[in-house]
């Protein structure tokens, strides 16, 4: 395509010569640029980059500038334009009315000569070198000048040098200036190092309140609750006299009872400052209350820290299948922190069912239950067995029914921490649809069933002499009541006296007297009911009931609380593991 500029006429035709001045040149255009005006060029960063280079060298040589800023009397001569561009401090005191923007000299207080001269290295530049012994008053100065990037480059630098030694000076240096996200990495640095980090002195310069905020809290990584007491004495220790009005109130937040019983006995008790602090004696006795009744007594201080590997959890014990009805000898606990569900070691003799299960402190024990026997064709029904009782060392008879059901005097218990299950001394009288219950350290086995009749007996059982005792019997023999213990007495409630009907009676034994009084009655007759206690208040379910009732053994009375969606035969216990 021929692209014409300029006219050009036939000269030859109108007889007249051609200037050499009128003649206009044809050019022949690339296909590619017709219809492209405009040709947009960029030099990239390049232009930029040299252009501050530039003026960081007429800084230095203090060529342009038009002003001078005085830091701790060292002078920095710069250009207004420039800084104004990089930061709003500095275009809000050059661009308005104010003293500053007519004066040579602005002098700037708060901040270092040598914080100054690193921040106007990375204004001209747009680099500057972060290290451990400038980073916080870069930061301060990037914070006073409103440079963003640059602040958040230096909180990050610091997020990357967290050490046990520094991370809770980082955390309050975050904290003072309201950096959210560096604040929550320090605090959670410190709690899984916390071991290491409370032998670091910036640990004994804390606050009471931090200190409460780090031994409170169930997220501190450490693998025993001593340390935990060690890193508290330090503490106090330190600046005694200044700290020892505070001891009760953070050893409050220290997990006592959760400490072995020879380091409570041989460390705790017999230290200076807490056997002259009388305001601690209540905490003393109850990690002595923990060590002797286990989960039965519960407070902020049982619970455990996770990093120690334990947690409360729900233990099922047995069962028998939908279809068929096949016992099953199965031993679960589910965790309600992580939702999971894991096994322990299986329930021994799991073809006996209608047995009770009861927490003690850390373990579980399950007695009675009954066997079904099928006698042959022709077999006599009758049957007698002699074992020896591990305990006494005497031989007993036991007589037995086949065809029939077996009441069992068996005892097991499951330890925690072998996962393993330990048969015990057997009750006194075989039973079943019996219940089991807690009561200041002992486990009573109350009612149930022989096979025969309903039984009144109740059985006391001592795990440290581990023996079983008969106590008082109830005013009325029940089976399948409901079991628990409140404020320090025993309660049974409700179960069948026969076949045909239930009981409405409340039964409520002392220890001190050995004793049982009758209660106000439950407003439902029912068995197979669930009670448990929570806050000095007993809690009744079940029994193929809707209806939740509330007990209050203090004053006596009996409230409707709630229903539930549906009919419910409910077997739970109070405690956890």
């Amino acid at each position: 395509m021929v692209l014409i500029l300029g006219r050009r006429l036939n000269r030859e035709e109108s007889g007249v010569r051609e200037s050499p001045a009128t003649k206009r040149k044809v050019f022949e255009m690339d296909q590619k640029l017709m219809g492209h005006e405009v040709f947009d060029f960029n030099s990239g960063s390049s232009h930029s980059e040299s252009i501050l280079q530039i003026f960081n060298e007429f800084r230095e040589s203090r060529l342009f500038t038009d002003v001078v800023i005085c830091v701790e009397g060292r002078e920095f001569p710069c250009h207004r334009a420039i800084l104004s561009a990089c930061s709003s401090y500095f275009r809000a005191m050059f661009c308005n009315d104010h003293r500053e923007s007519r004066e040579m000299l602005v002098e700037i207080n708060g901040i270092f000569a040598e914080a100054m001269d690193c921040f106007l290295q990375y204004v001209y530049t747009g680099k500057v070198k972060i290290t451990t012994e400038n980073v916080q008053y870069l930061f301060e100065t990037s914070s006073l000048f409103q440079i963003g990037v640059l602040r958040d480059a230096c909180a990050k630098f610091l997020e990357e040098q967290l050490d046990p030694c520094n991370c809770l000076g980082i955390q309050h240096f975050a904290d003072t200036h309201s950096l959210k996200t560096l604040y929550t990495k320090c605090k959670t640095f410190a709690q899984q190092a916390f071991e290491v980090v409370v032998q670091h002195e910036e640990f004994l310069e804390l606050g009471k309140a931090e200190v409460i905020d780090y031994i409170s809290s169930d997220d501190l990584v450490v693998s025993k609750e001593e340390l935990v007491f060690e890193a508290v004495m330090r503490w106090v220790y330190h600046h005694v006299d200044v700290r020892r009005p505070v001891l009760h109130e953070l050893l409050t937040h220290v997990r006592l009872p959760l400490l072995h019983p020879n380091y409570f006995v041989q460390t705790v008790e017999v230290d200076q400052l807490i056997q002259n602090s009388p305001e601690c004696y209540q905490l003393l006795h109850e990690a002595r209350r923990y060590h002797v009744l286990g989960n039965e007594m519960m407070s902020p201080r049982t619970r455990p820290r996770r990093s120690t590997g334990y947690s409360e959890v729900i233990v099922v014990v047995g069962g028998c299948e939908r279809v068929g009805g096949f016992n099953l000898p199965y031993t679960e606990c589910y965790d309600p922190v992580t939702g999971e569900w894991k096994s322990l070691a299986k329930l021994p003799e799991f073809t006996k069912s209608e047995y009770a299960v009861c927490a003690l402190r850390n373990d579980i024990l399950v007695s009675g239950k009954r066997e079904s026997t099928v006698a042959p064709r022709g077999m006599l029904r009758g049957m007698t067995t002699q074992y020896l009782h591990t305990d006494s060392r005497d031989w007993v008879t036991e007589s037995k029914t086949l065809g029939g059901r077996i009441n069992s005097r068996d005892v097991w218990i499951y330890n925690s921490q072998l996962n393993i299950w330990i048969r015990v001394a057997s009750l006194n009288k075989g039973r079943w649809r019996h219940k089991m219950a807690v009561l200041l350290g002992k486990v009573y086995v109350v009612g149930g069933y022989d096979g025969q009749n309903r039984l009144s007996s109740v059985e006391c059982y001592d795990s440290f002499s581990n023996r079983w005792t008969d106590v008082a019997p109830l005013k009325e023999a029940v089976s399948s009541p409901a079991v628990t213990s409140c404020v320090g007495k025993l309660f049974v409630i409700g179960g069948g006296p026969d076949d045909n009907t239930c009981s409405d009676k409340v039964q409520c034994y002392d220890p001190d007297t050995n004793t049982w009084l009758l209660r106000a009655s439950i407003p439902i007759a029912k068995r197979c009911i669930t009670a448990v206690s929570l806050n000095n208040l007993i809690y009744v379910a079940g029994g193929l009931t809707k209806a939740i009732y509330c007990y209050d053994p203090v004053e006596d009375y009996w409230i409707h609380v709630q229903n539930t969606f549906s009919r419910q035969v409910i077997n739970l216990h109070n405690n956890f593991m």
